[in-house]
């Protein structure tokens, strides 16, 4: 077998230098000439000579340097490691690498093998050799095929060629996954390229939370002629959609909000009567659910009855309760008429709660539509999400534009933990995966210093949701642009990481805590990569690289403007001011 039929390549114009010293995931590497050491970049793969000609250990290189005569010292990546540092007196280029992998082009019968992980540590002297384009290729395709072409997602190519980066489809939703980036680095149609190969398959089952509306173009409602669409669209449902409603509109009956939802959107923790509030709302929820119960007939269900069971409930007899708790008396003394126990404790409990029954703004939560108190409308709702039919899309765009923003974490919280307990609920051998796309994770999962009581209901529906939803068939993919602002429970359990574009260093300093110590150099890139450029690390890829990747067929509504090209060129019209007042007016955009 000649040099030329290797995947990697040993001819002269590839060879850099000899390996000078090991440490346990870095080997550094002494170049032969002056002019070997100009044609290497950071990212580069490079090639160590194993024990035997057909065996390599492949590494990433992570520093160049040219320093003739002087000690090179090989610093510990975490700055809190109490490894030693080492240093080595040369009189050489030297070029720092992290191992990543081991590659045989013979192993016993097989050929062209790639596994993840030095198998054993380089020994010093041995040769090293450039990964070129060509060889880059190949190599690449090595590690493709590792991975069953049933279950392959290609995320984009590697650096300038047209090898294609592979992830294993189920590992990366088996373990979760991180995409981060900052704003214009290309998030928006990375989650679009991923949804259009999910798309292809026969039975997806995908959820997004669209937070702007910017994922309407890949649905039916607003894909451009010619173009096929690729999910199901639905909103919750606006102020306009409560006359004018529709298939797509979506509402979150305030009876599927368990007892901790509902009194975050109603209690004033610092008011002196929030206990009895508290006490009172449980007492006379728990007491109309019963009612309901008996009135329908189903009082088989009343020995498993909580405060948290998803029984519907009238919000005005609600009212009415308290109402008379509120102004209630109680007989005194020579059975004179006094204040009752909670006469005048539940007057601002009261007030809070109209006022969020009169604002149009909440009509998704407490005006649904008719039917939605019926027992078997439950059901029917959970279907719209969960259900796999050939006539419908598998991915589920959900716009919350509309939602106010001081219930978002709640209501996207609900929403979750819903068909999370549906999905629980169901037969293990029935239960079919699904996955949610939290964009914009930040808003509504935010780290626990910084969440308040209504996003900390929603953030502990999704930390449960990332430490056991592998089990039950349910994952996330976790989008955001200040991973630094997301938390730090659901960043750690998402074992697989898209990073794009970031300049800011505290987000930088997060995706470096997020990889192992022998790739954390790898993070000083993530400021310079071009917008769609990305490292891509975790179970769901053999080898962890920087790579270009694929551009949607289509693209989500998030373009940025181009603000000298306009001022140049577009006029900014009255007539579309007085739209936006209208709409601003009406809390719907005019069709």
């Amino acid at each position: 077998m000649t040099t030329q039929e290797y995947v990697v390549s040993t001819e002269d114009d590839c060879y850099i230098g000899r390996v000078a010293s090991v440490d346990t995931n870095r080997a550094l590497i002494l170049a032969e000439s002056p002019e070997v050491i100009q044609t290497l970049t950071v990212s580069d793969l490079v090639a160590i000579q194993g024990a035997t000609p057909q065996e390599f250990l492949v590494g990433i290189i992570e520093k160049v340097k040219r320093s003739i005569g002087s000690p090179i010292l090989i610093e510990p990546e975490d700055e809190e490691s109490e490894e030693e540092d080492f240093d080595v007196v040369v009189d050489h280029d030297v070029v720092q690498v992290a191992l990543i992998g081991t590659y045989w082009e013979v192993l016993g019968d097989n050929r062209q093998i790639f596994k993840r992980g030095a198998k054993y540590f380089p020994r010093v002297d041995k040769k090293v050799f450039l990964i070129k384009e060509d060889s880059l290729e190949n190599l690449m395709s090595v590690v493709a095929s590792d991975t069953p072409e049933e279950i392959q997602l290609v995320l984009g190519t590697y650096g300038n060629t047209q090898s294609k980066a592979v992830a294993n489809g189920d590992k990366l939703f088996q373990r979760h996954a991180a995409l981060l980036g900052s704003t214009g680095s290309g998030k928006s149609w990375t989650v679009a390229s991923l949804l259009e190969q999910a798309a292809k398959l026969e039975h997806t089952n995908i959820i997004l939370f669209d937070l702007h509306g910017e994922y309407k173009t890949l649905t039916r409602e607003c894909v451009e002629d010619g173009k096929e669409p690729i999910a199901e669209y639905y909103k919750i449902a606006g102020p306009a959609d409560i006359e004018n409603k529709n298939s797509s509109s979506v509402f979150v009956p305030h009876w599927l909000l368990n007892k901790d939802e509902m009194l975050a959107l109603l209690l004033d923790r610092s008011d002196n009567n929030a206990p009895n509030q508290s006490s009172r709302f449980t007492h006379h929820v728990r007491e109309l659910k019963q009612q309901y119960l008996v009135e329908n007939e189903l009082t088989e269900l009343t020995d498993g009855l909580t405060i948290d069971s998803p029984i519907p409930y009238s919000i005005r007899h609600l009212l009415d309760r308290l109402s008379t708790d509120d102004n209630g008396t109680k007989p005194g003394a020579n059975a004179k008429p006094v204040k009752g126990d909670w006469n005048g404790k539940l007057t601002r409990f009261i007030g809070r709660l109209e006022t969020k029954i009169d604002d149009k703004r909440n009509s998704f939560l407490f005006k649904s539509p008719n039917g939605s108190n019926e027992y078997e409308w439950l059901a029917t709702y959970a279907n719209q999400f969960l259900e796999t039919k050939s006539d419908s899309f598998g991915i589920k765009v959900i716009d919350f534009s509309e939602v106010p923003s001081d219930i978002l974490p709640i209501v996207i919280g609900v929403l979750t933990r819903f068909l999370y307990n549906v999905q629980f609920w169901r037969a293990e051998e029935d239960r079919t995966p699904i996955a949610f796309v939290c964009d914009e994770a930040h808003i509504y999962l935010p780290t626990k210093d910084a969440s308040d009581a209504d996003s900390r209901i929603a953030l502990d529906t999704f930390e449960k949701v990332a430490k056991e939803g592998r089990k039950y068939g349910v994952s996330l993919l976790v989008v955001s642009q200040r991973p630094s602002d997301v938390s730090r429970t659901i960043l750690s359990q998402c074992n697989n990481l898209i990073a794009l574009r970031l300049s800011n260093p505290q987000d930088q300093q997060v995706v470096h805590k997020m990889m192992p110590d022998s790739l954390s150099s790898l993070t000083s890139v993530l400021p310079i990569l071009d917008t769609g450029e990305a490292v891509v690390l975790g179970d769901a890829v053999l080898l962890p690289s920087r790579i270009k990747l694929n551009k949607p067929n289509l693209e989500p509504a998030s373009a940025t403007k181009d603000f000298w090209r306009d001022w140049s060129s577009k006029e900014s019209k009255g007539d579309s001011i007085i739209f936006a007042v209208e709409s601003l007016r009406r809390q719907s955009r005019l069709r």
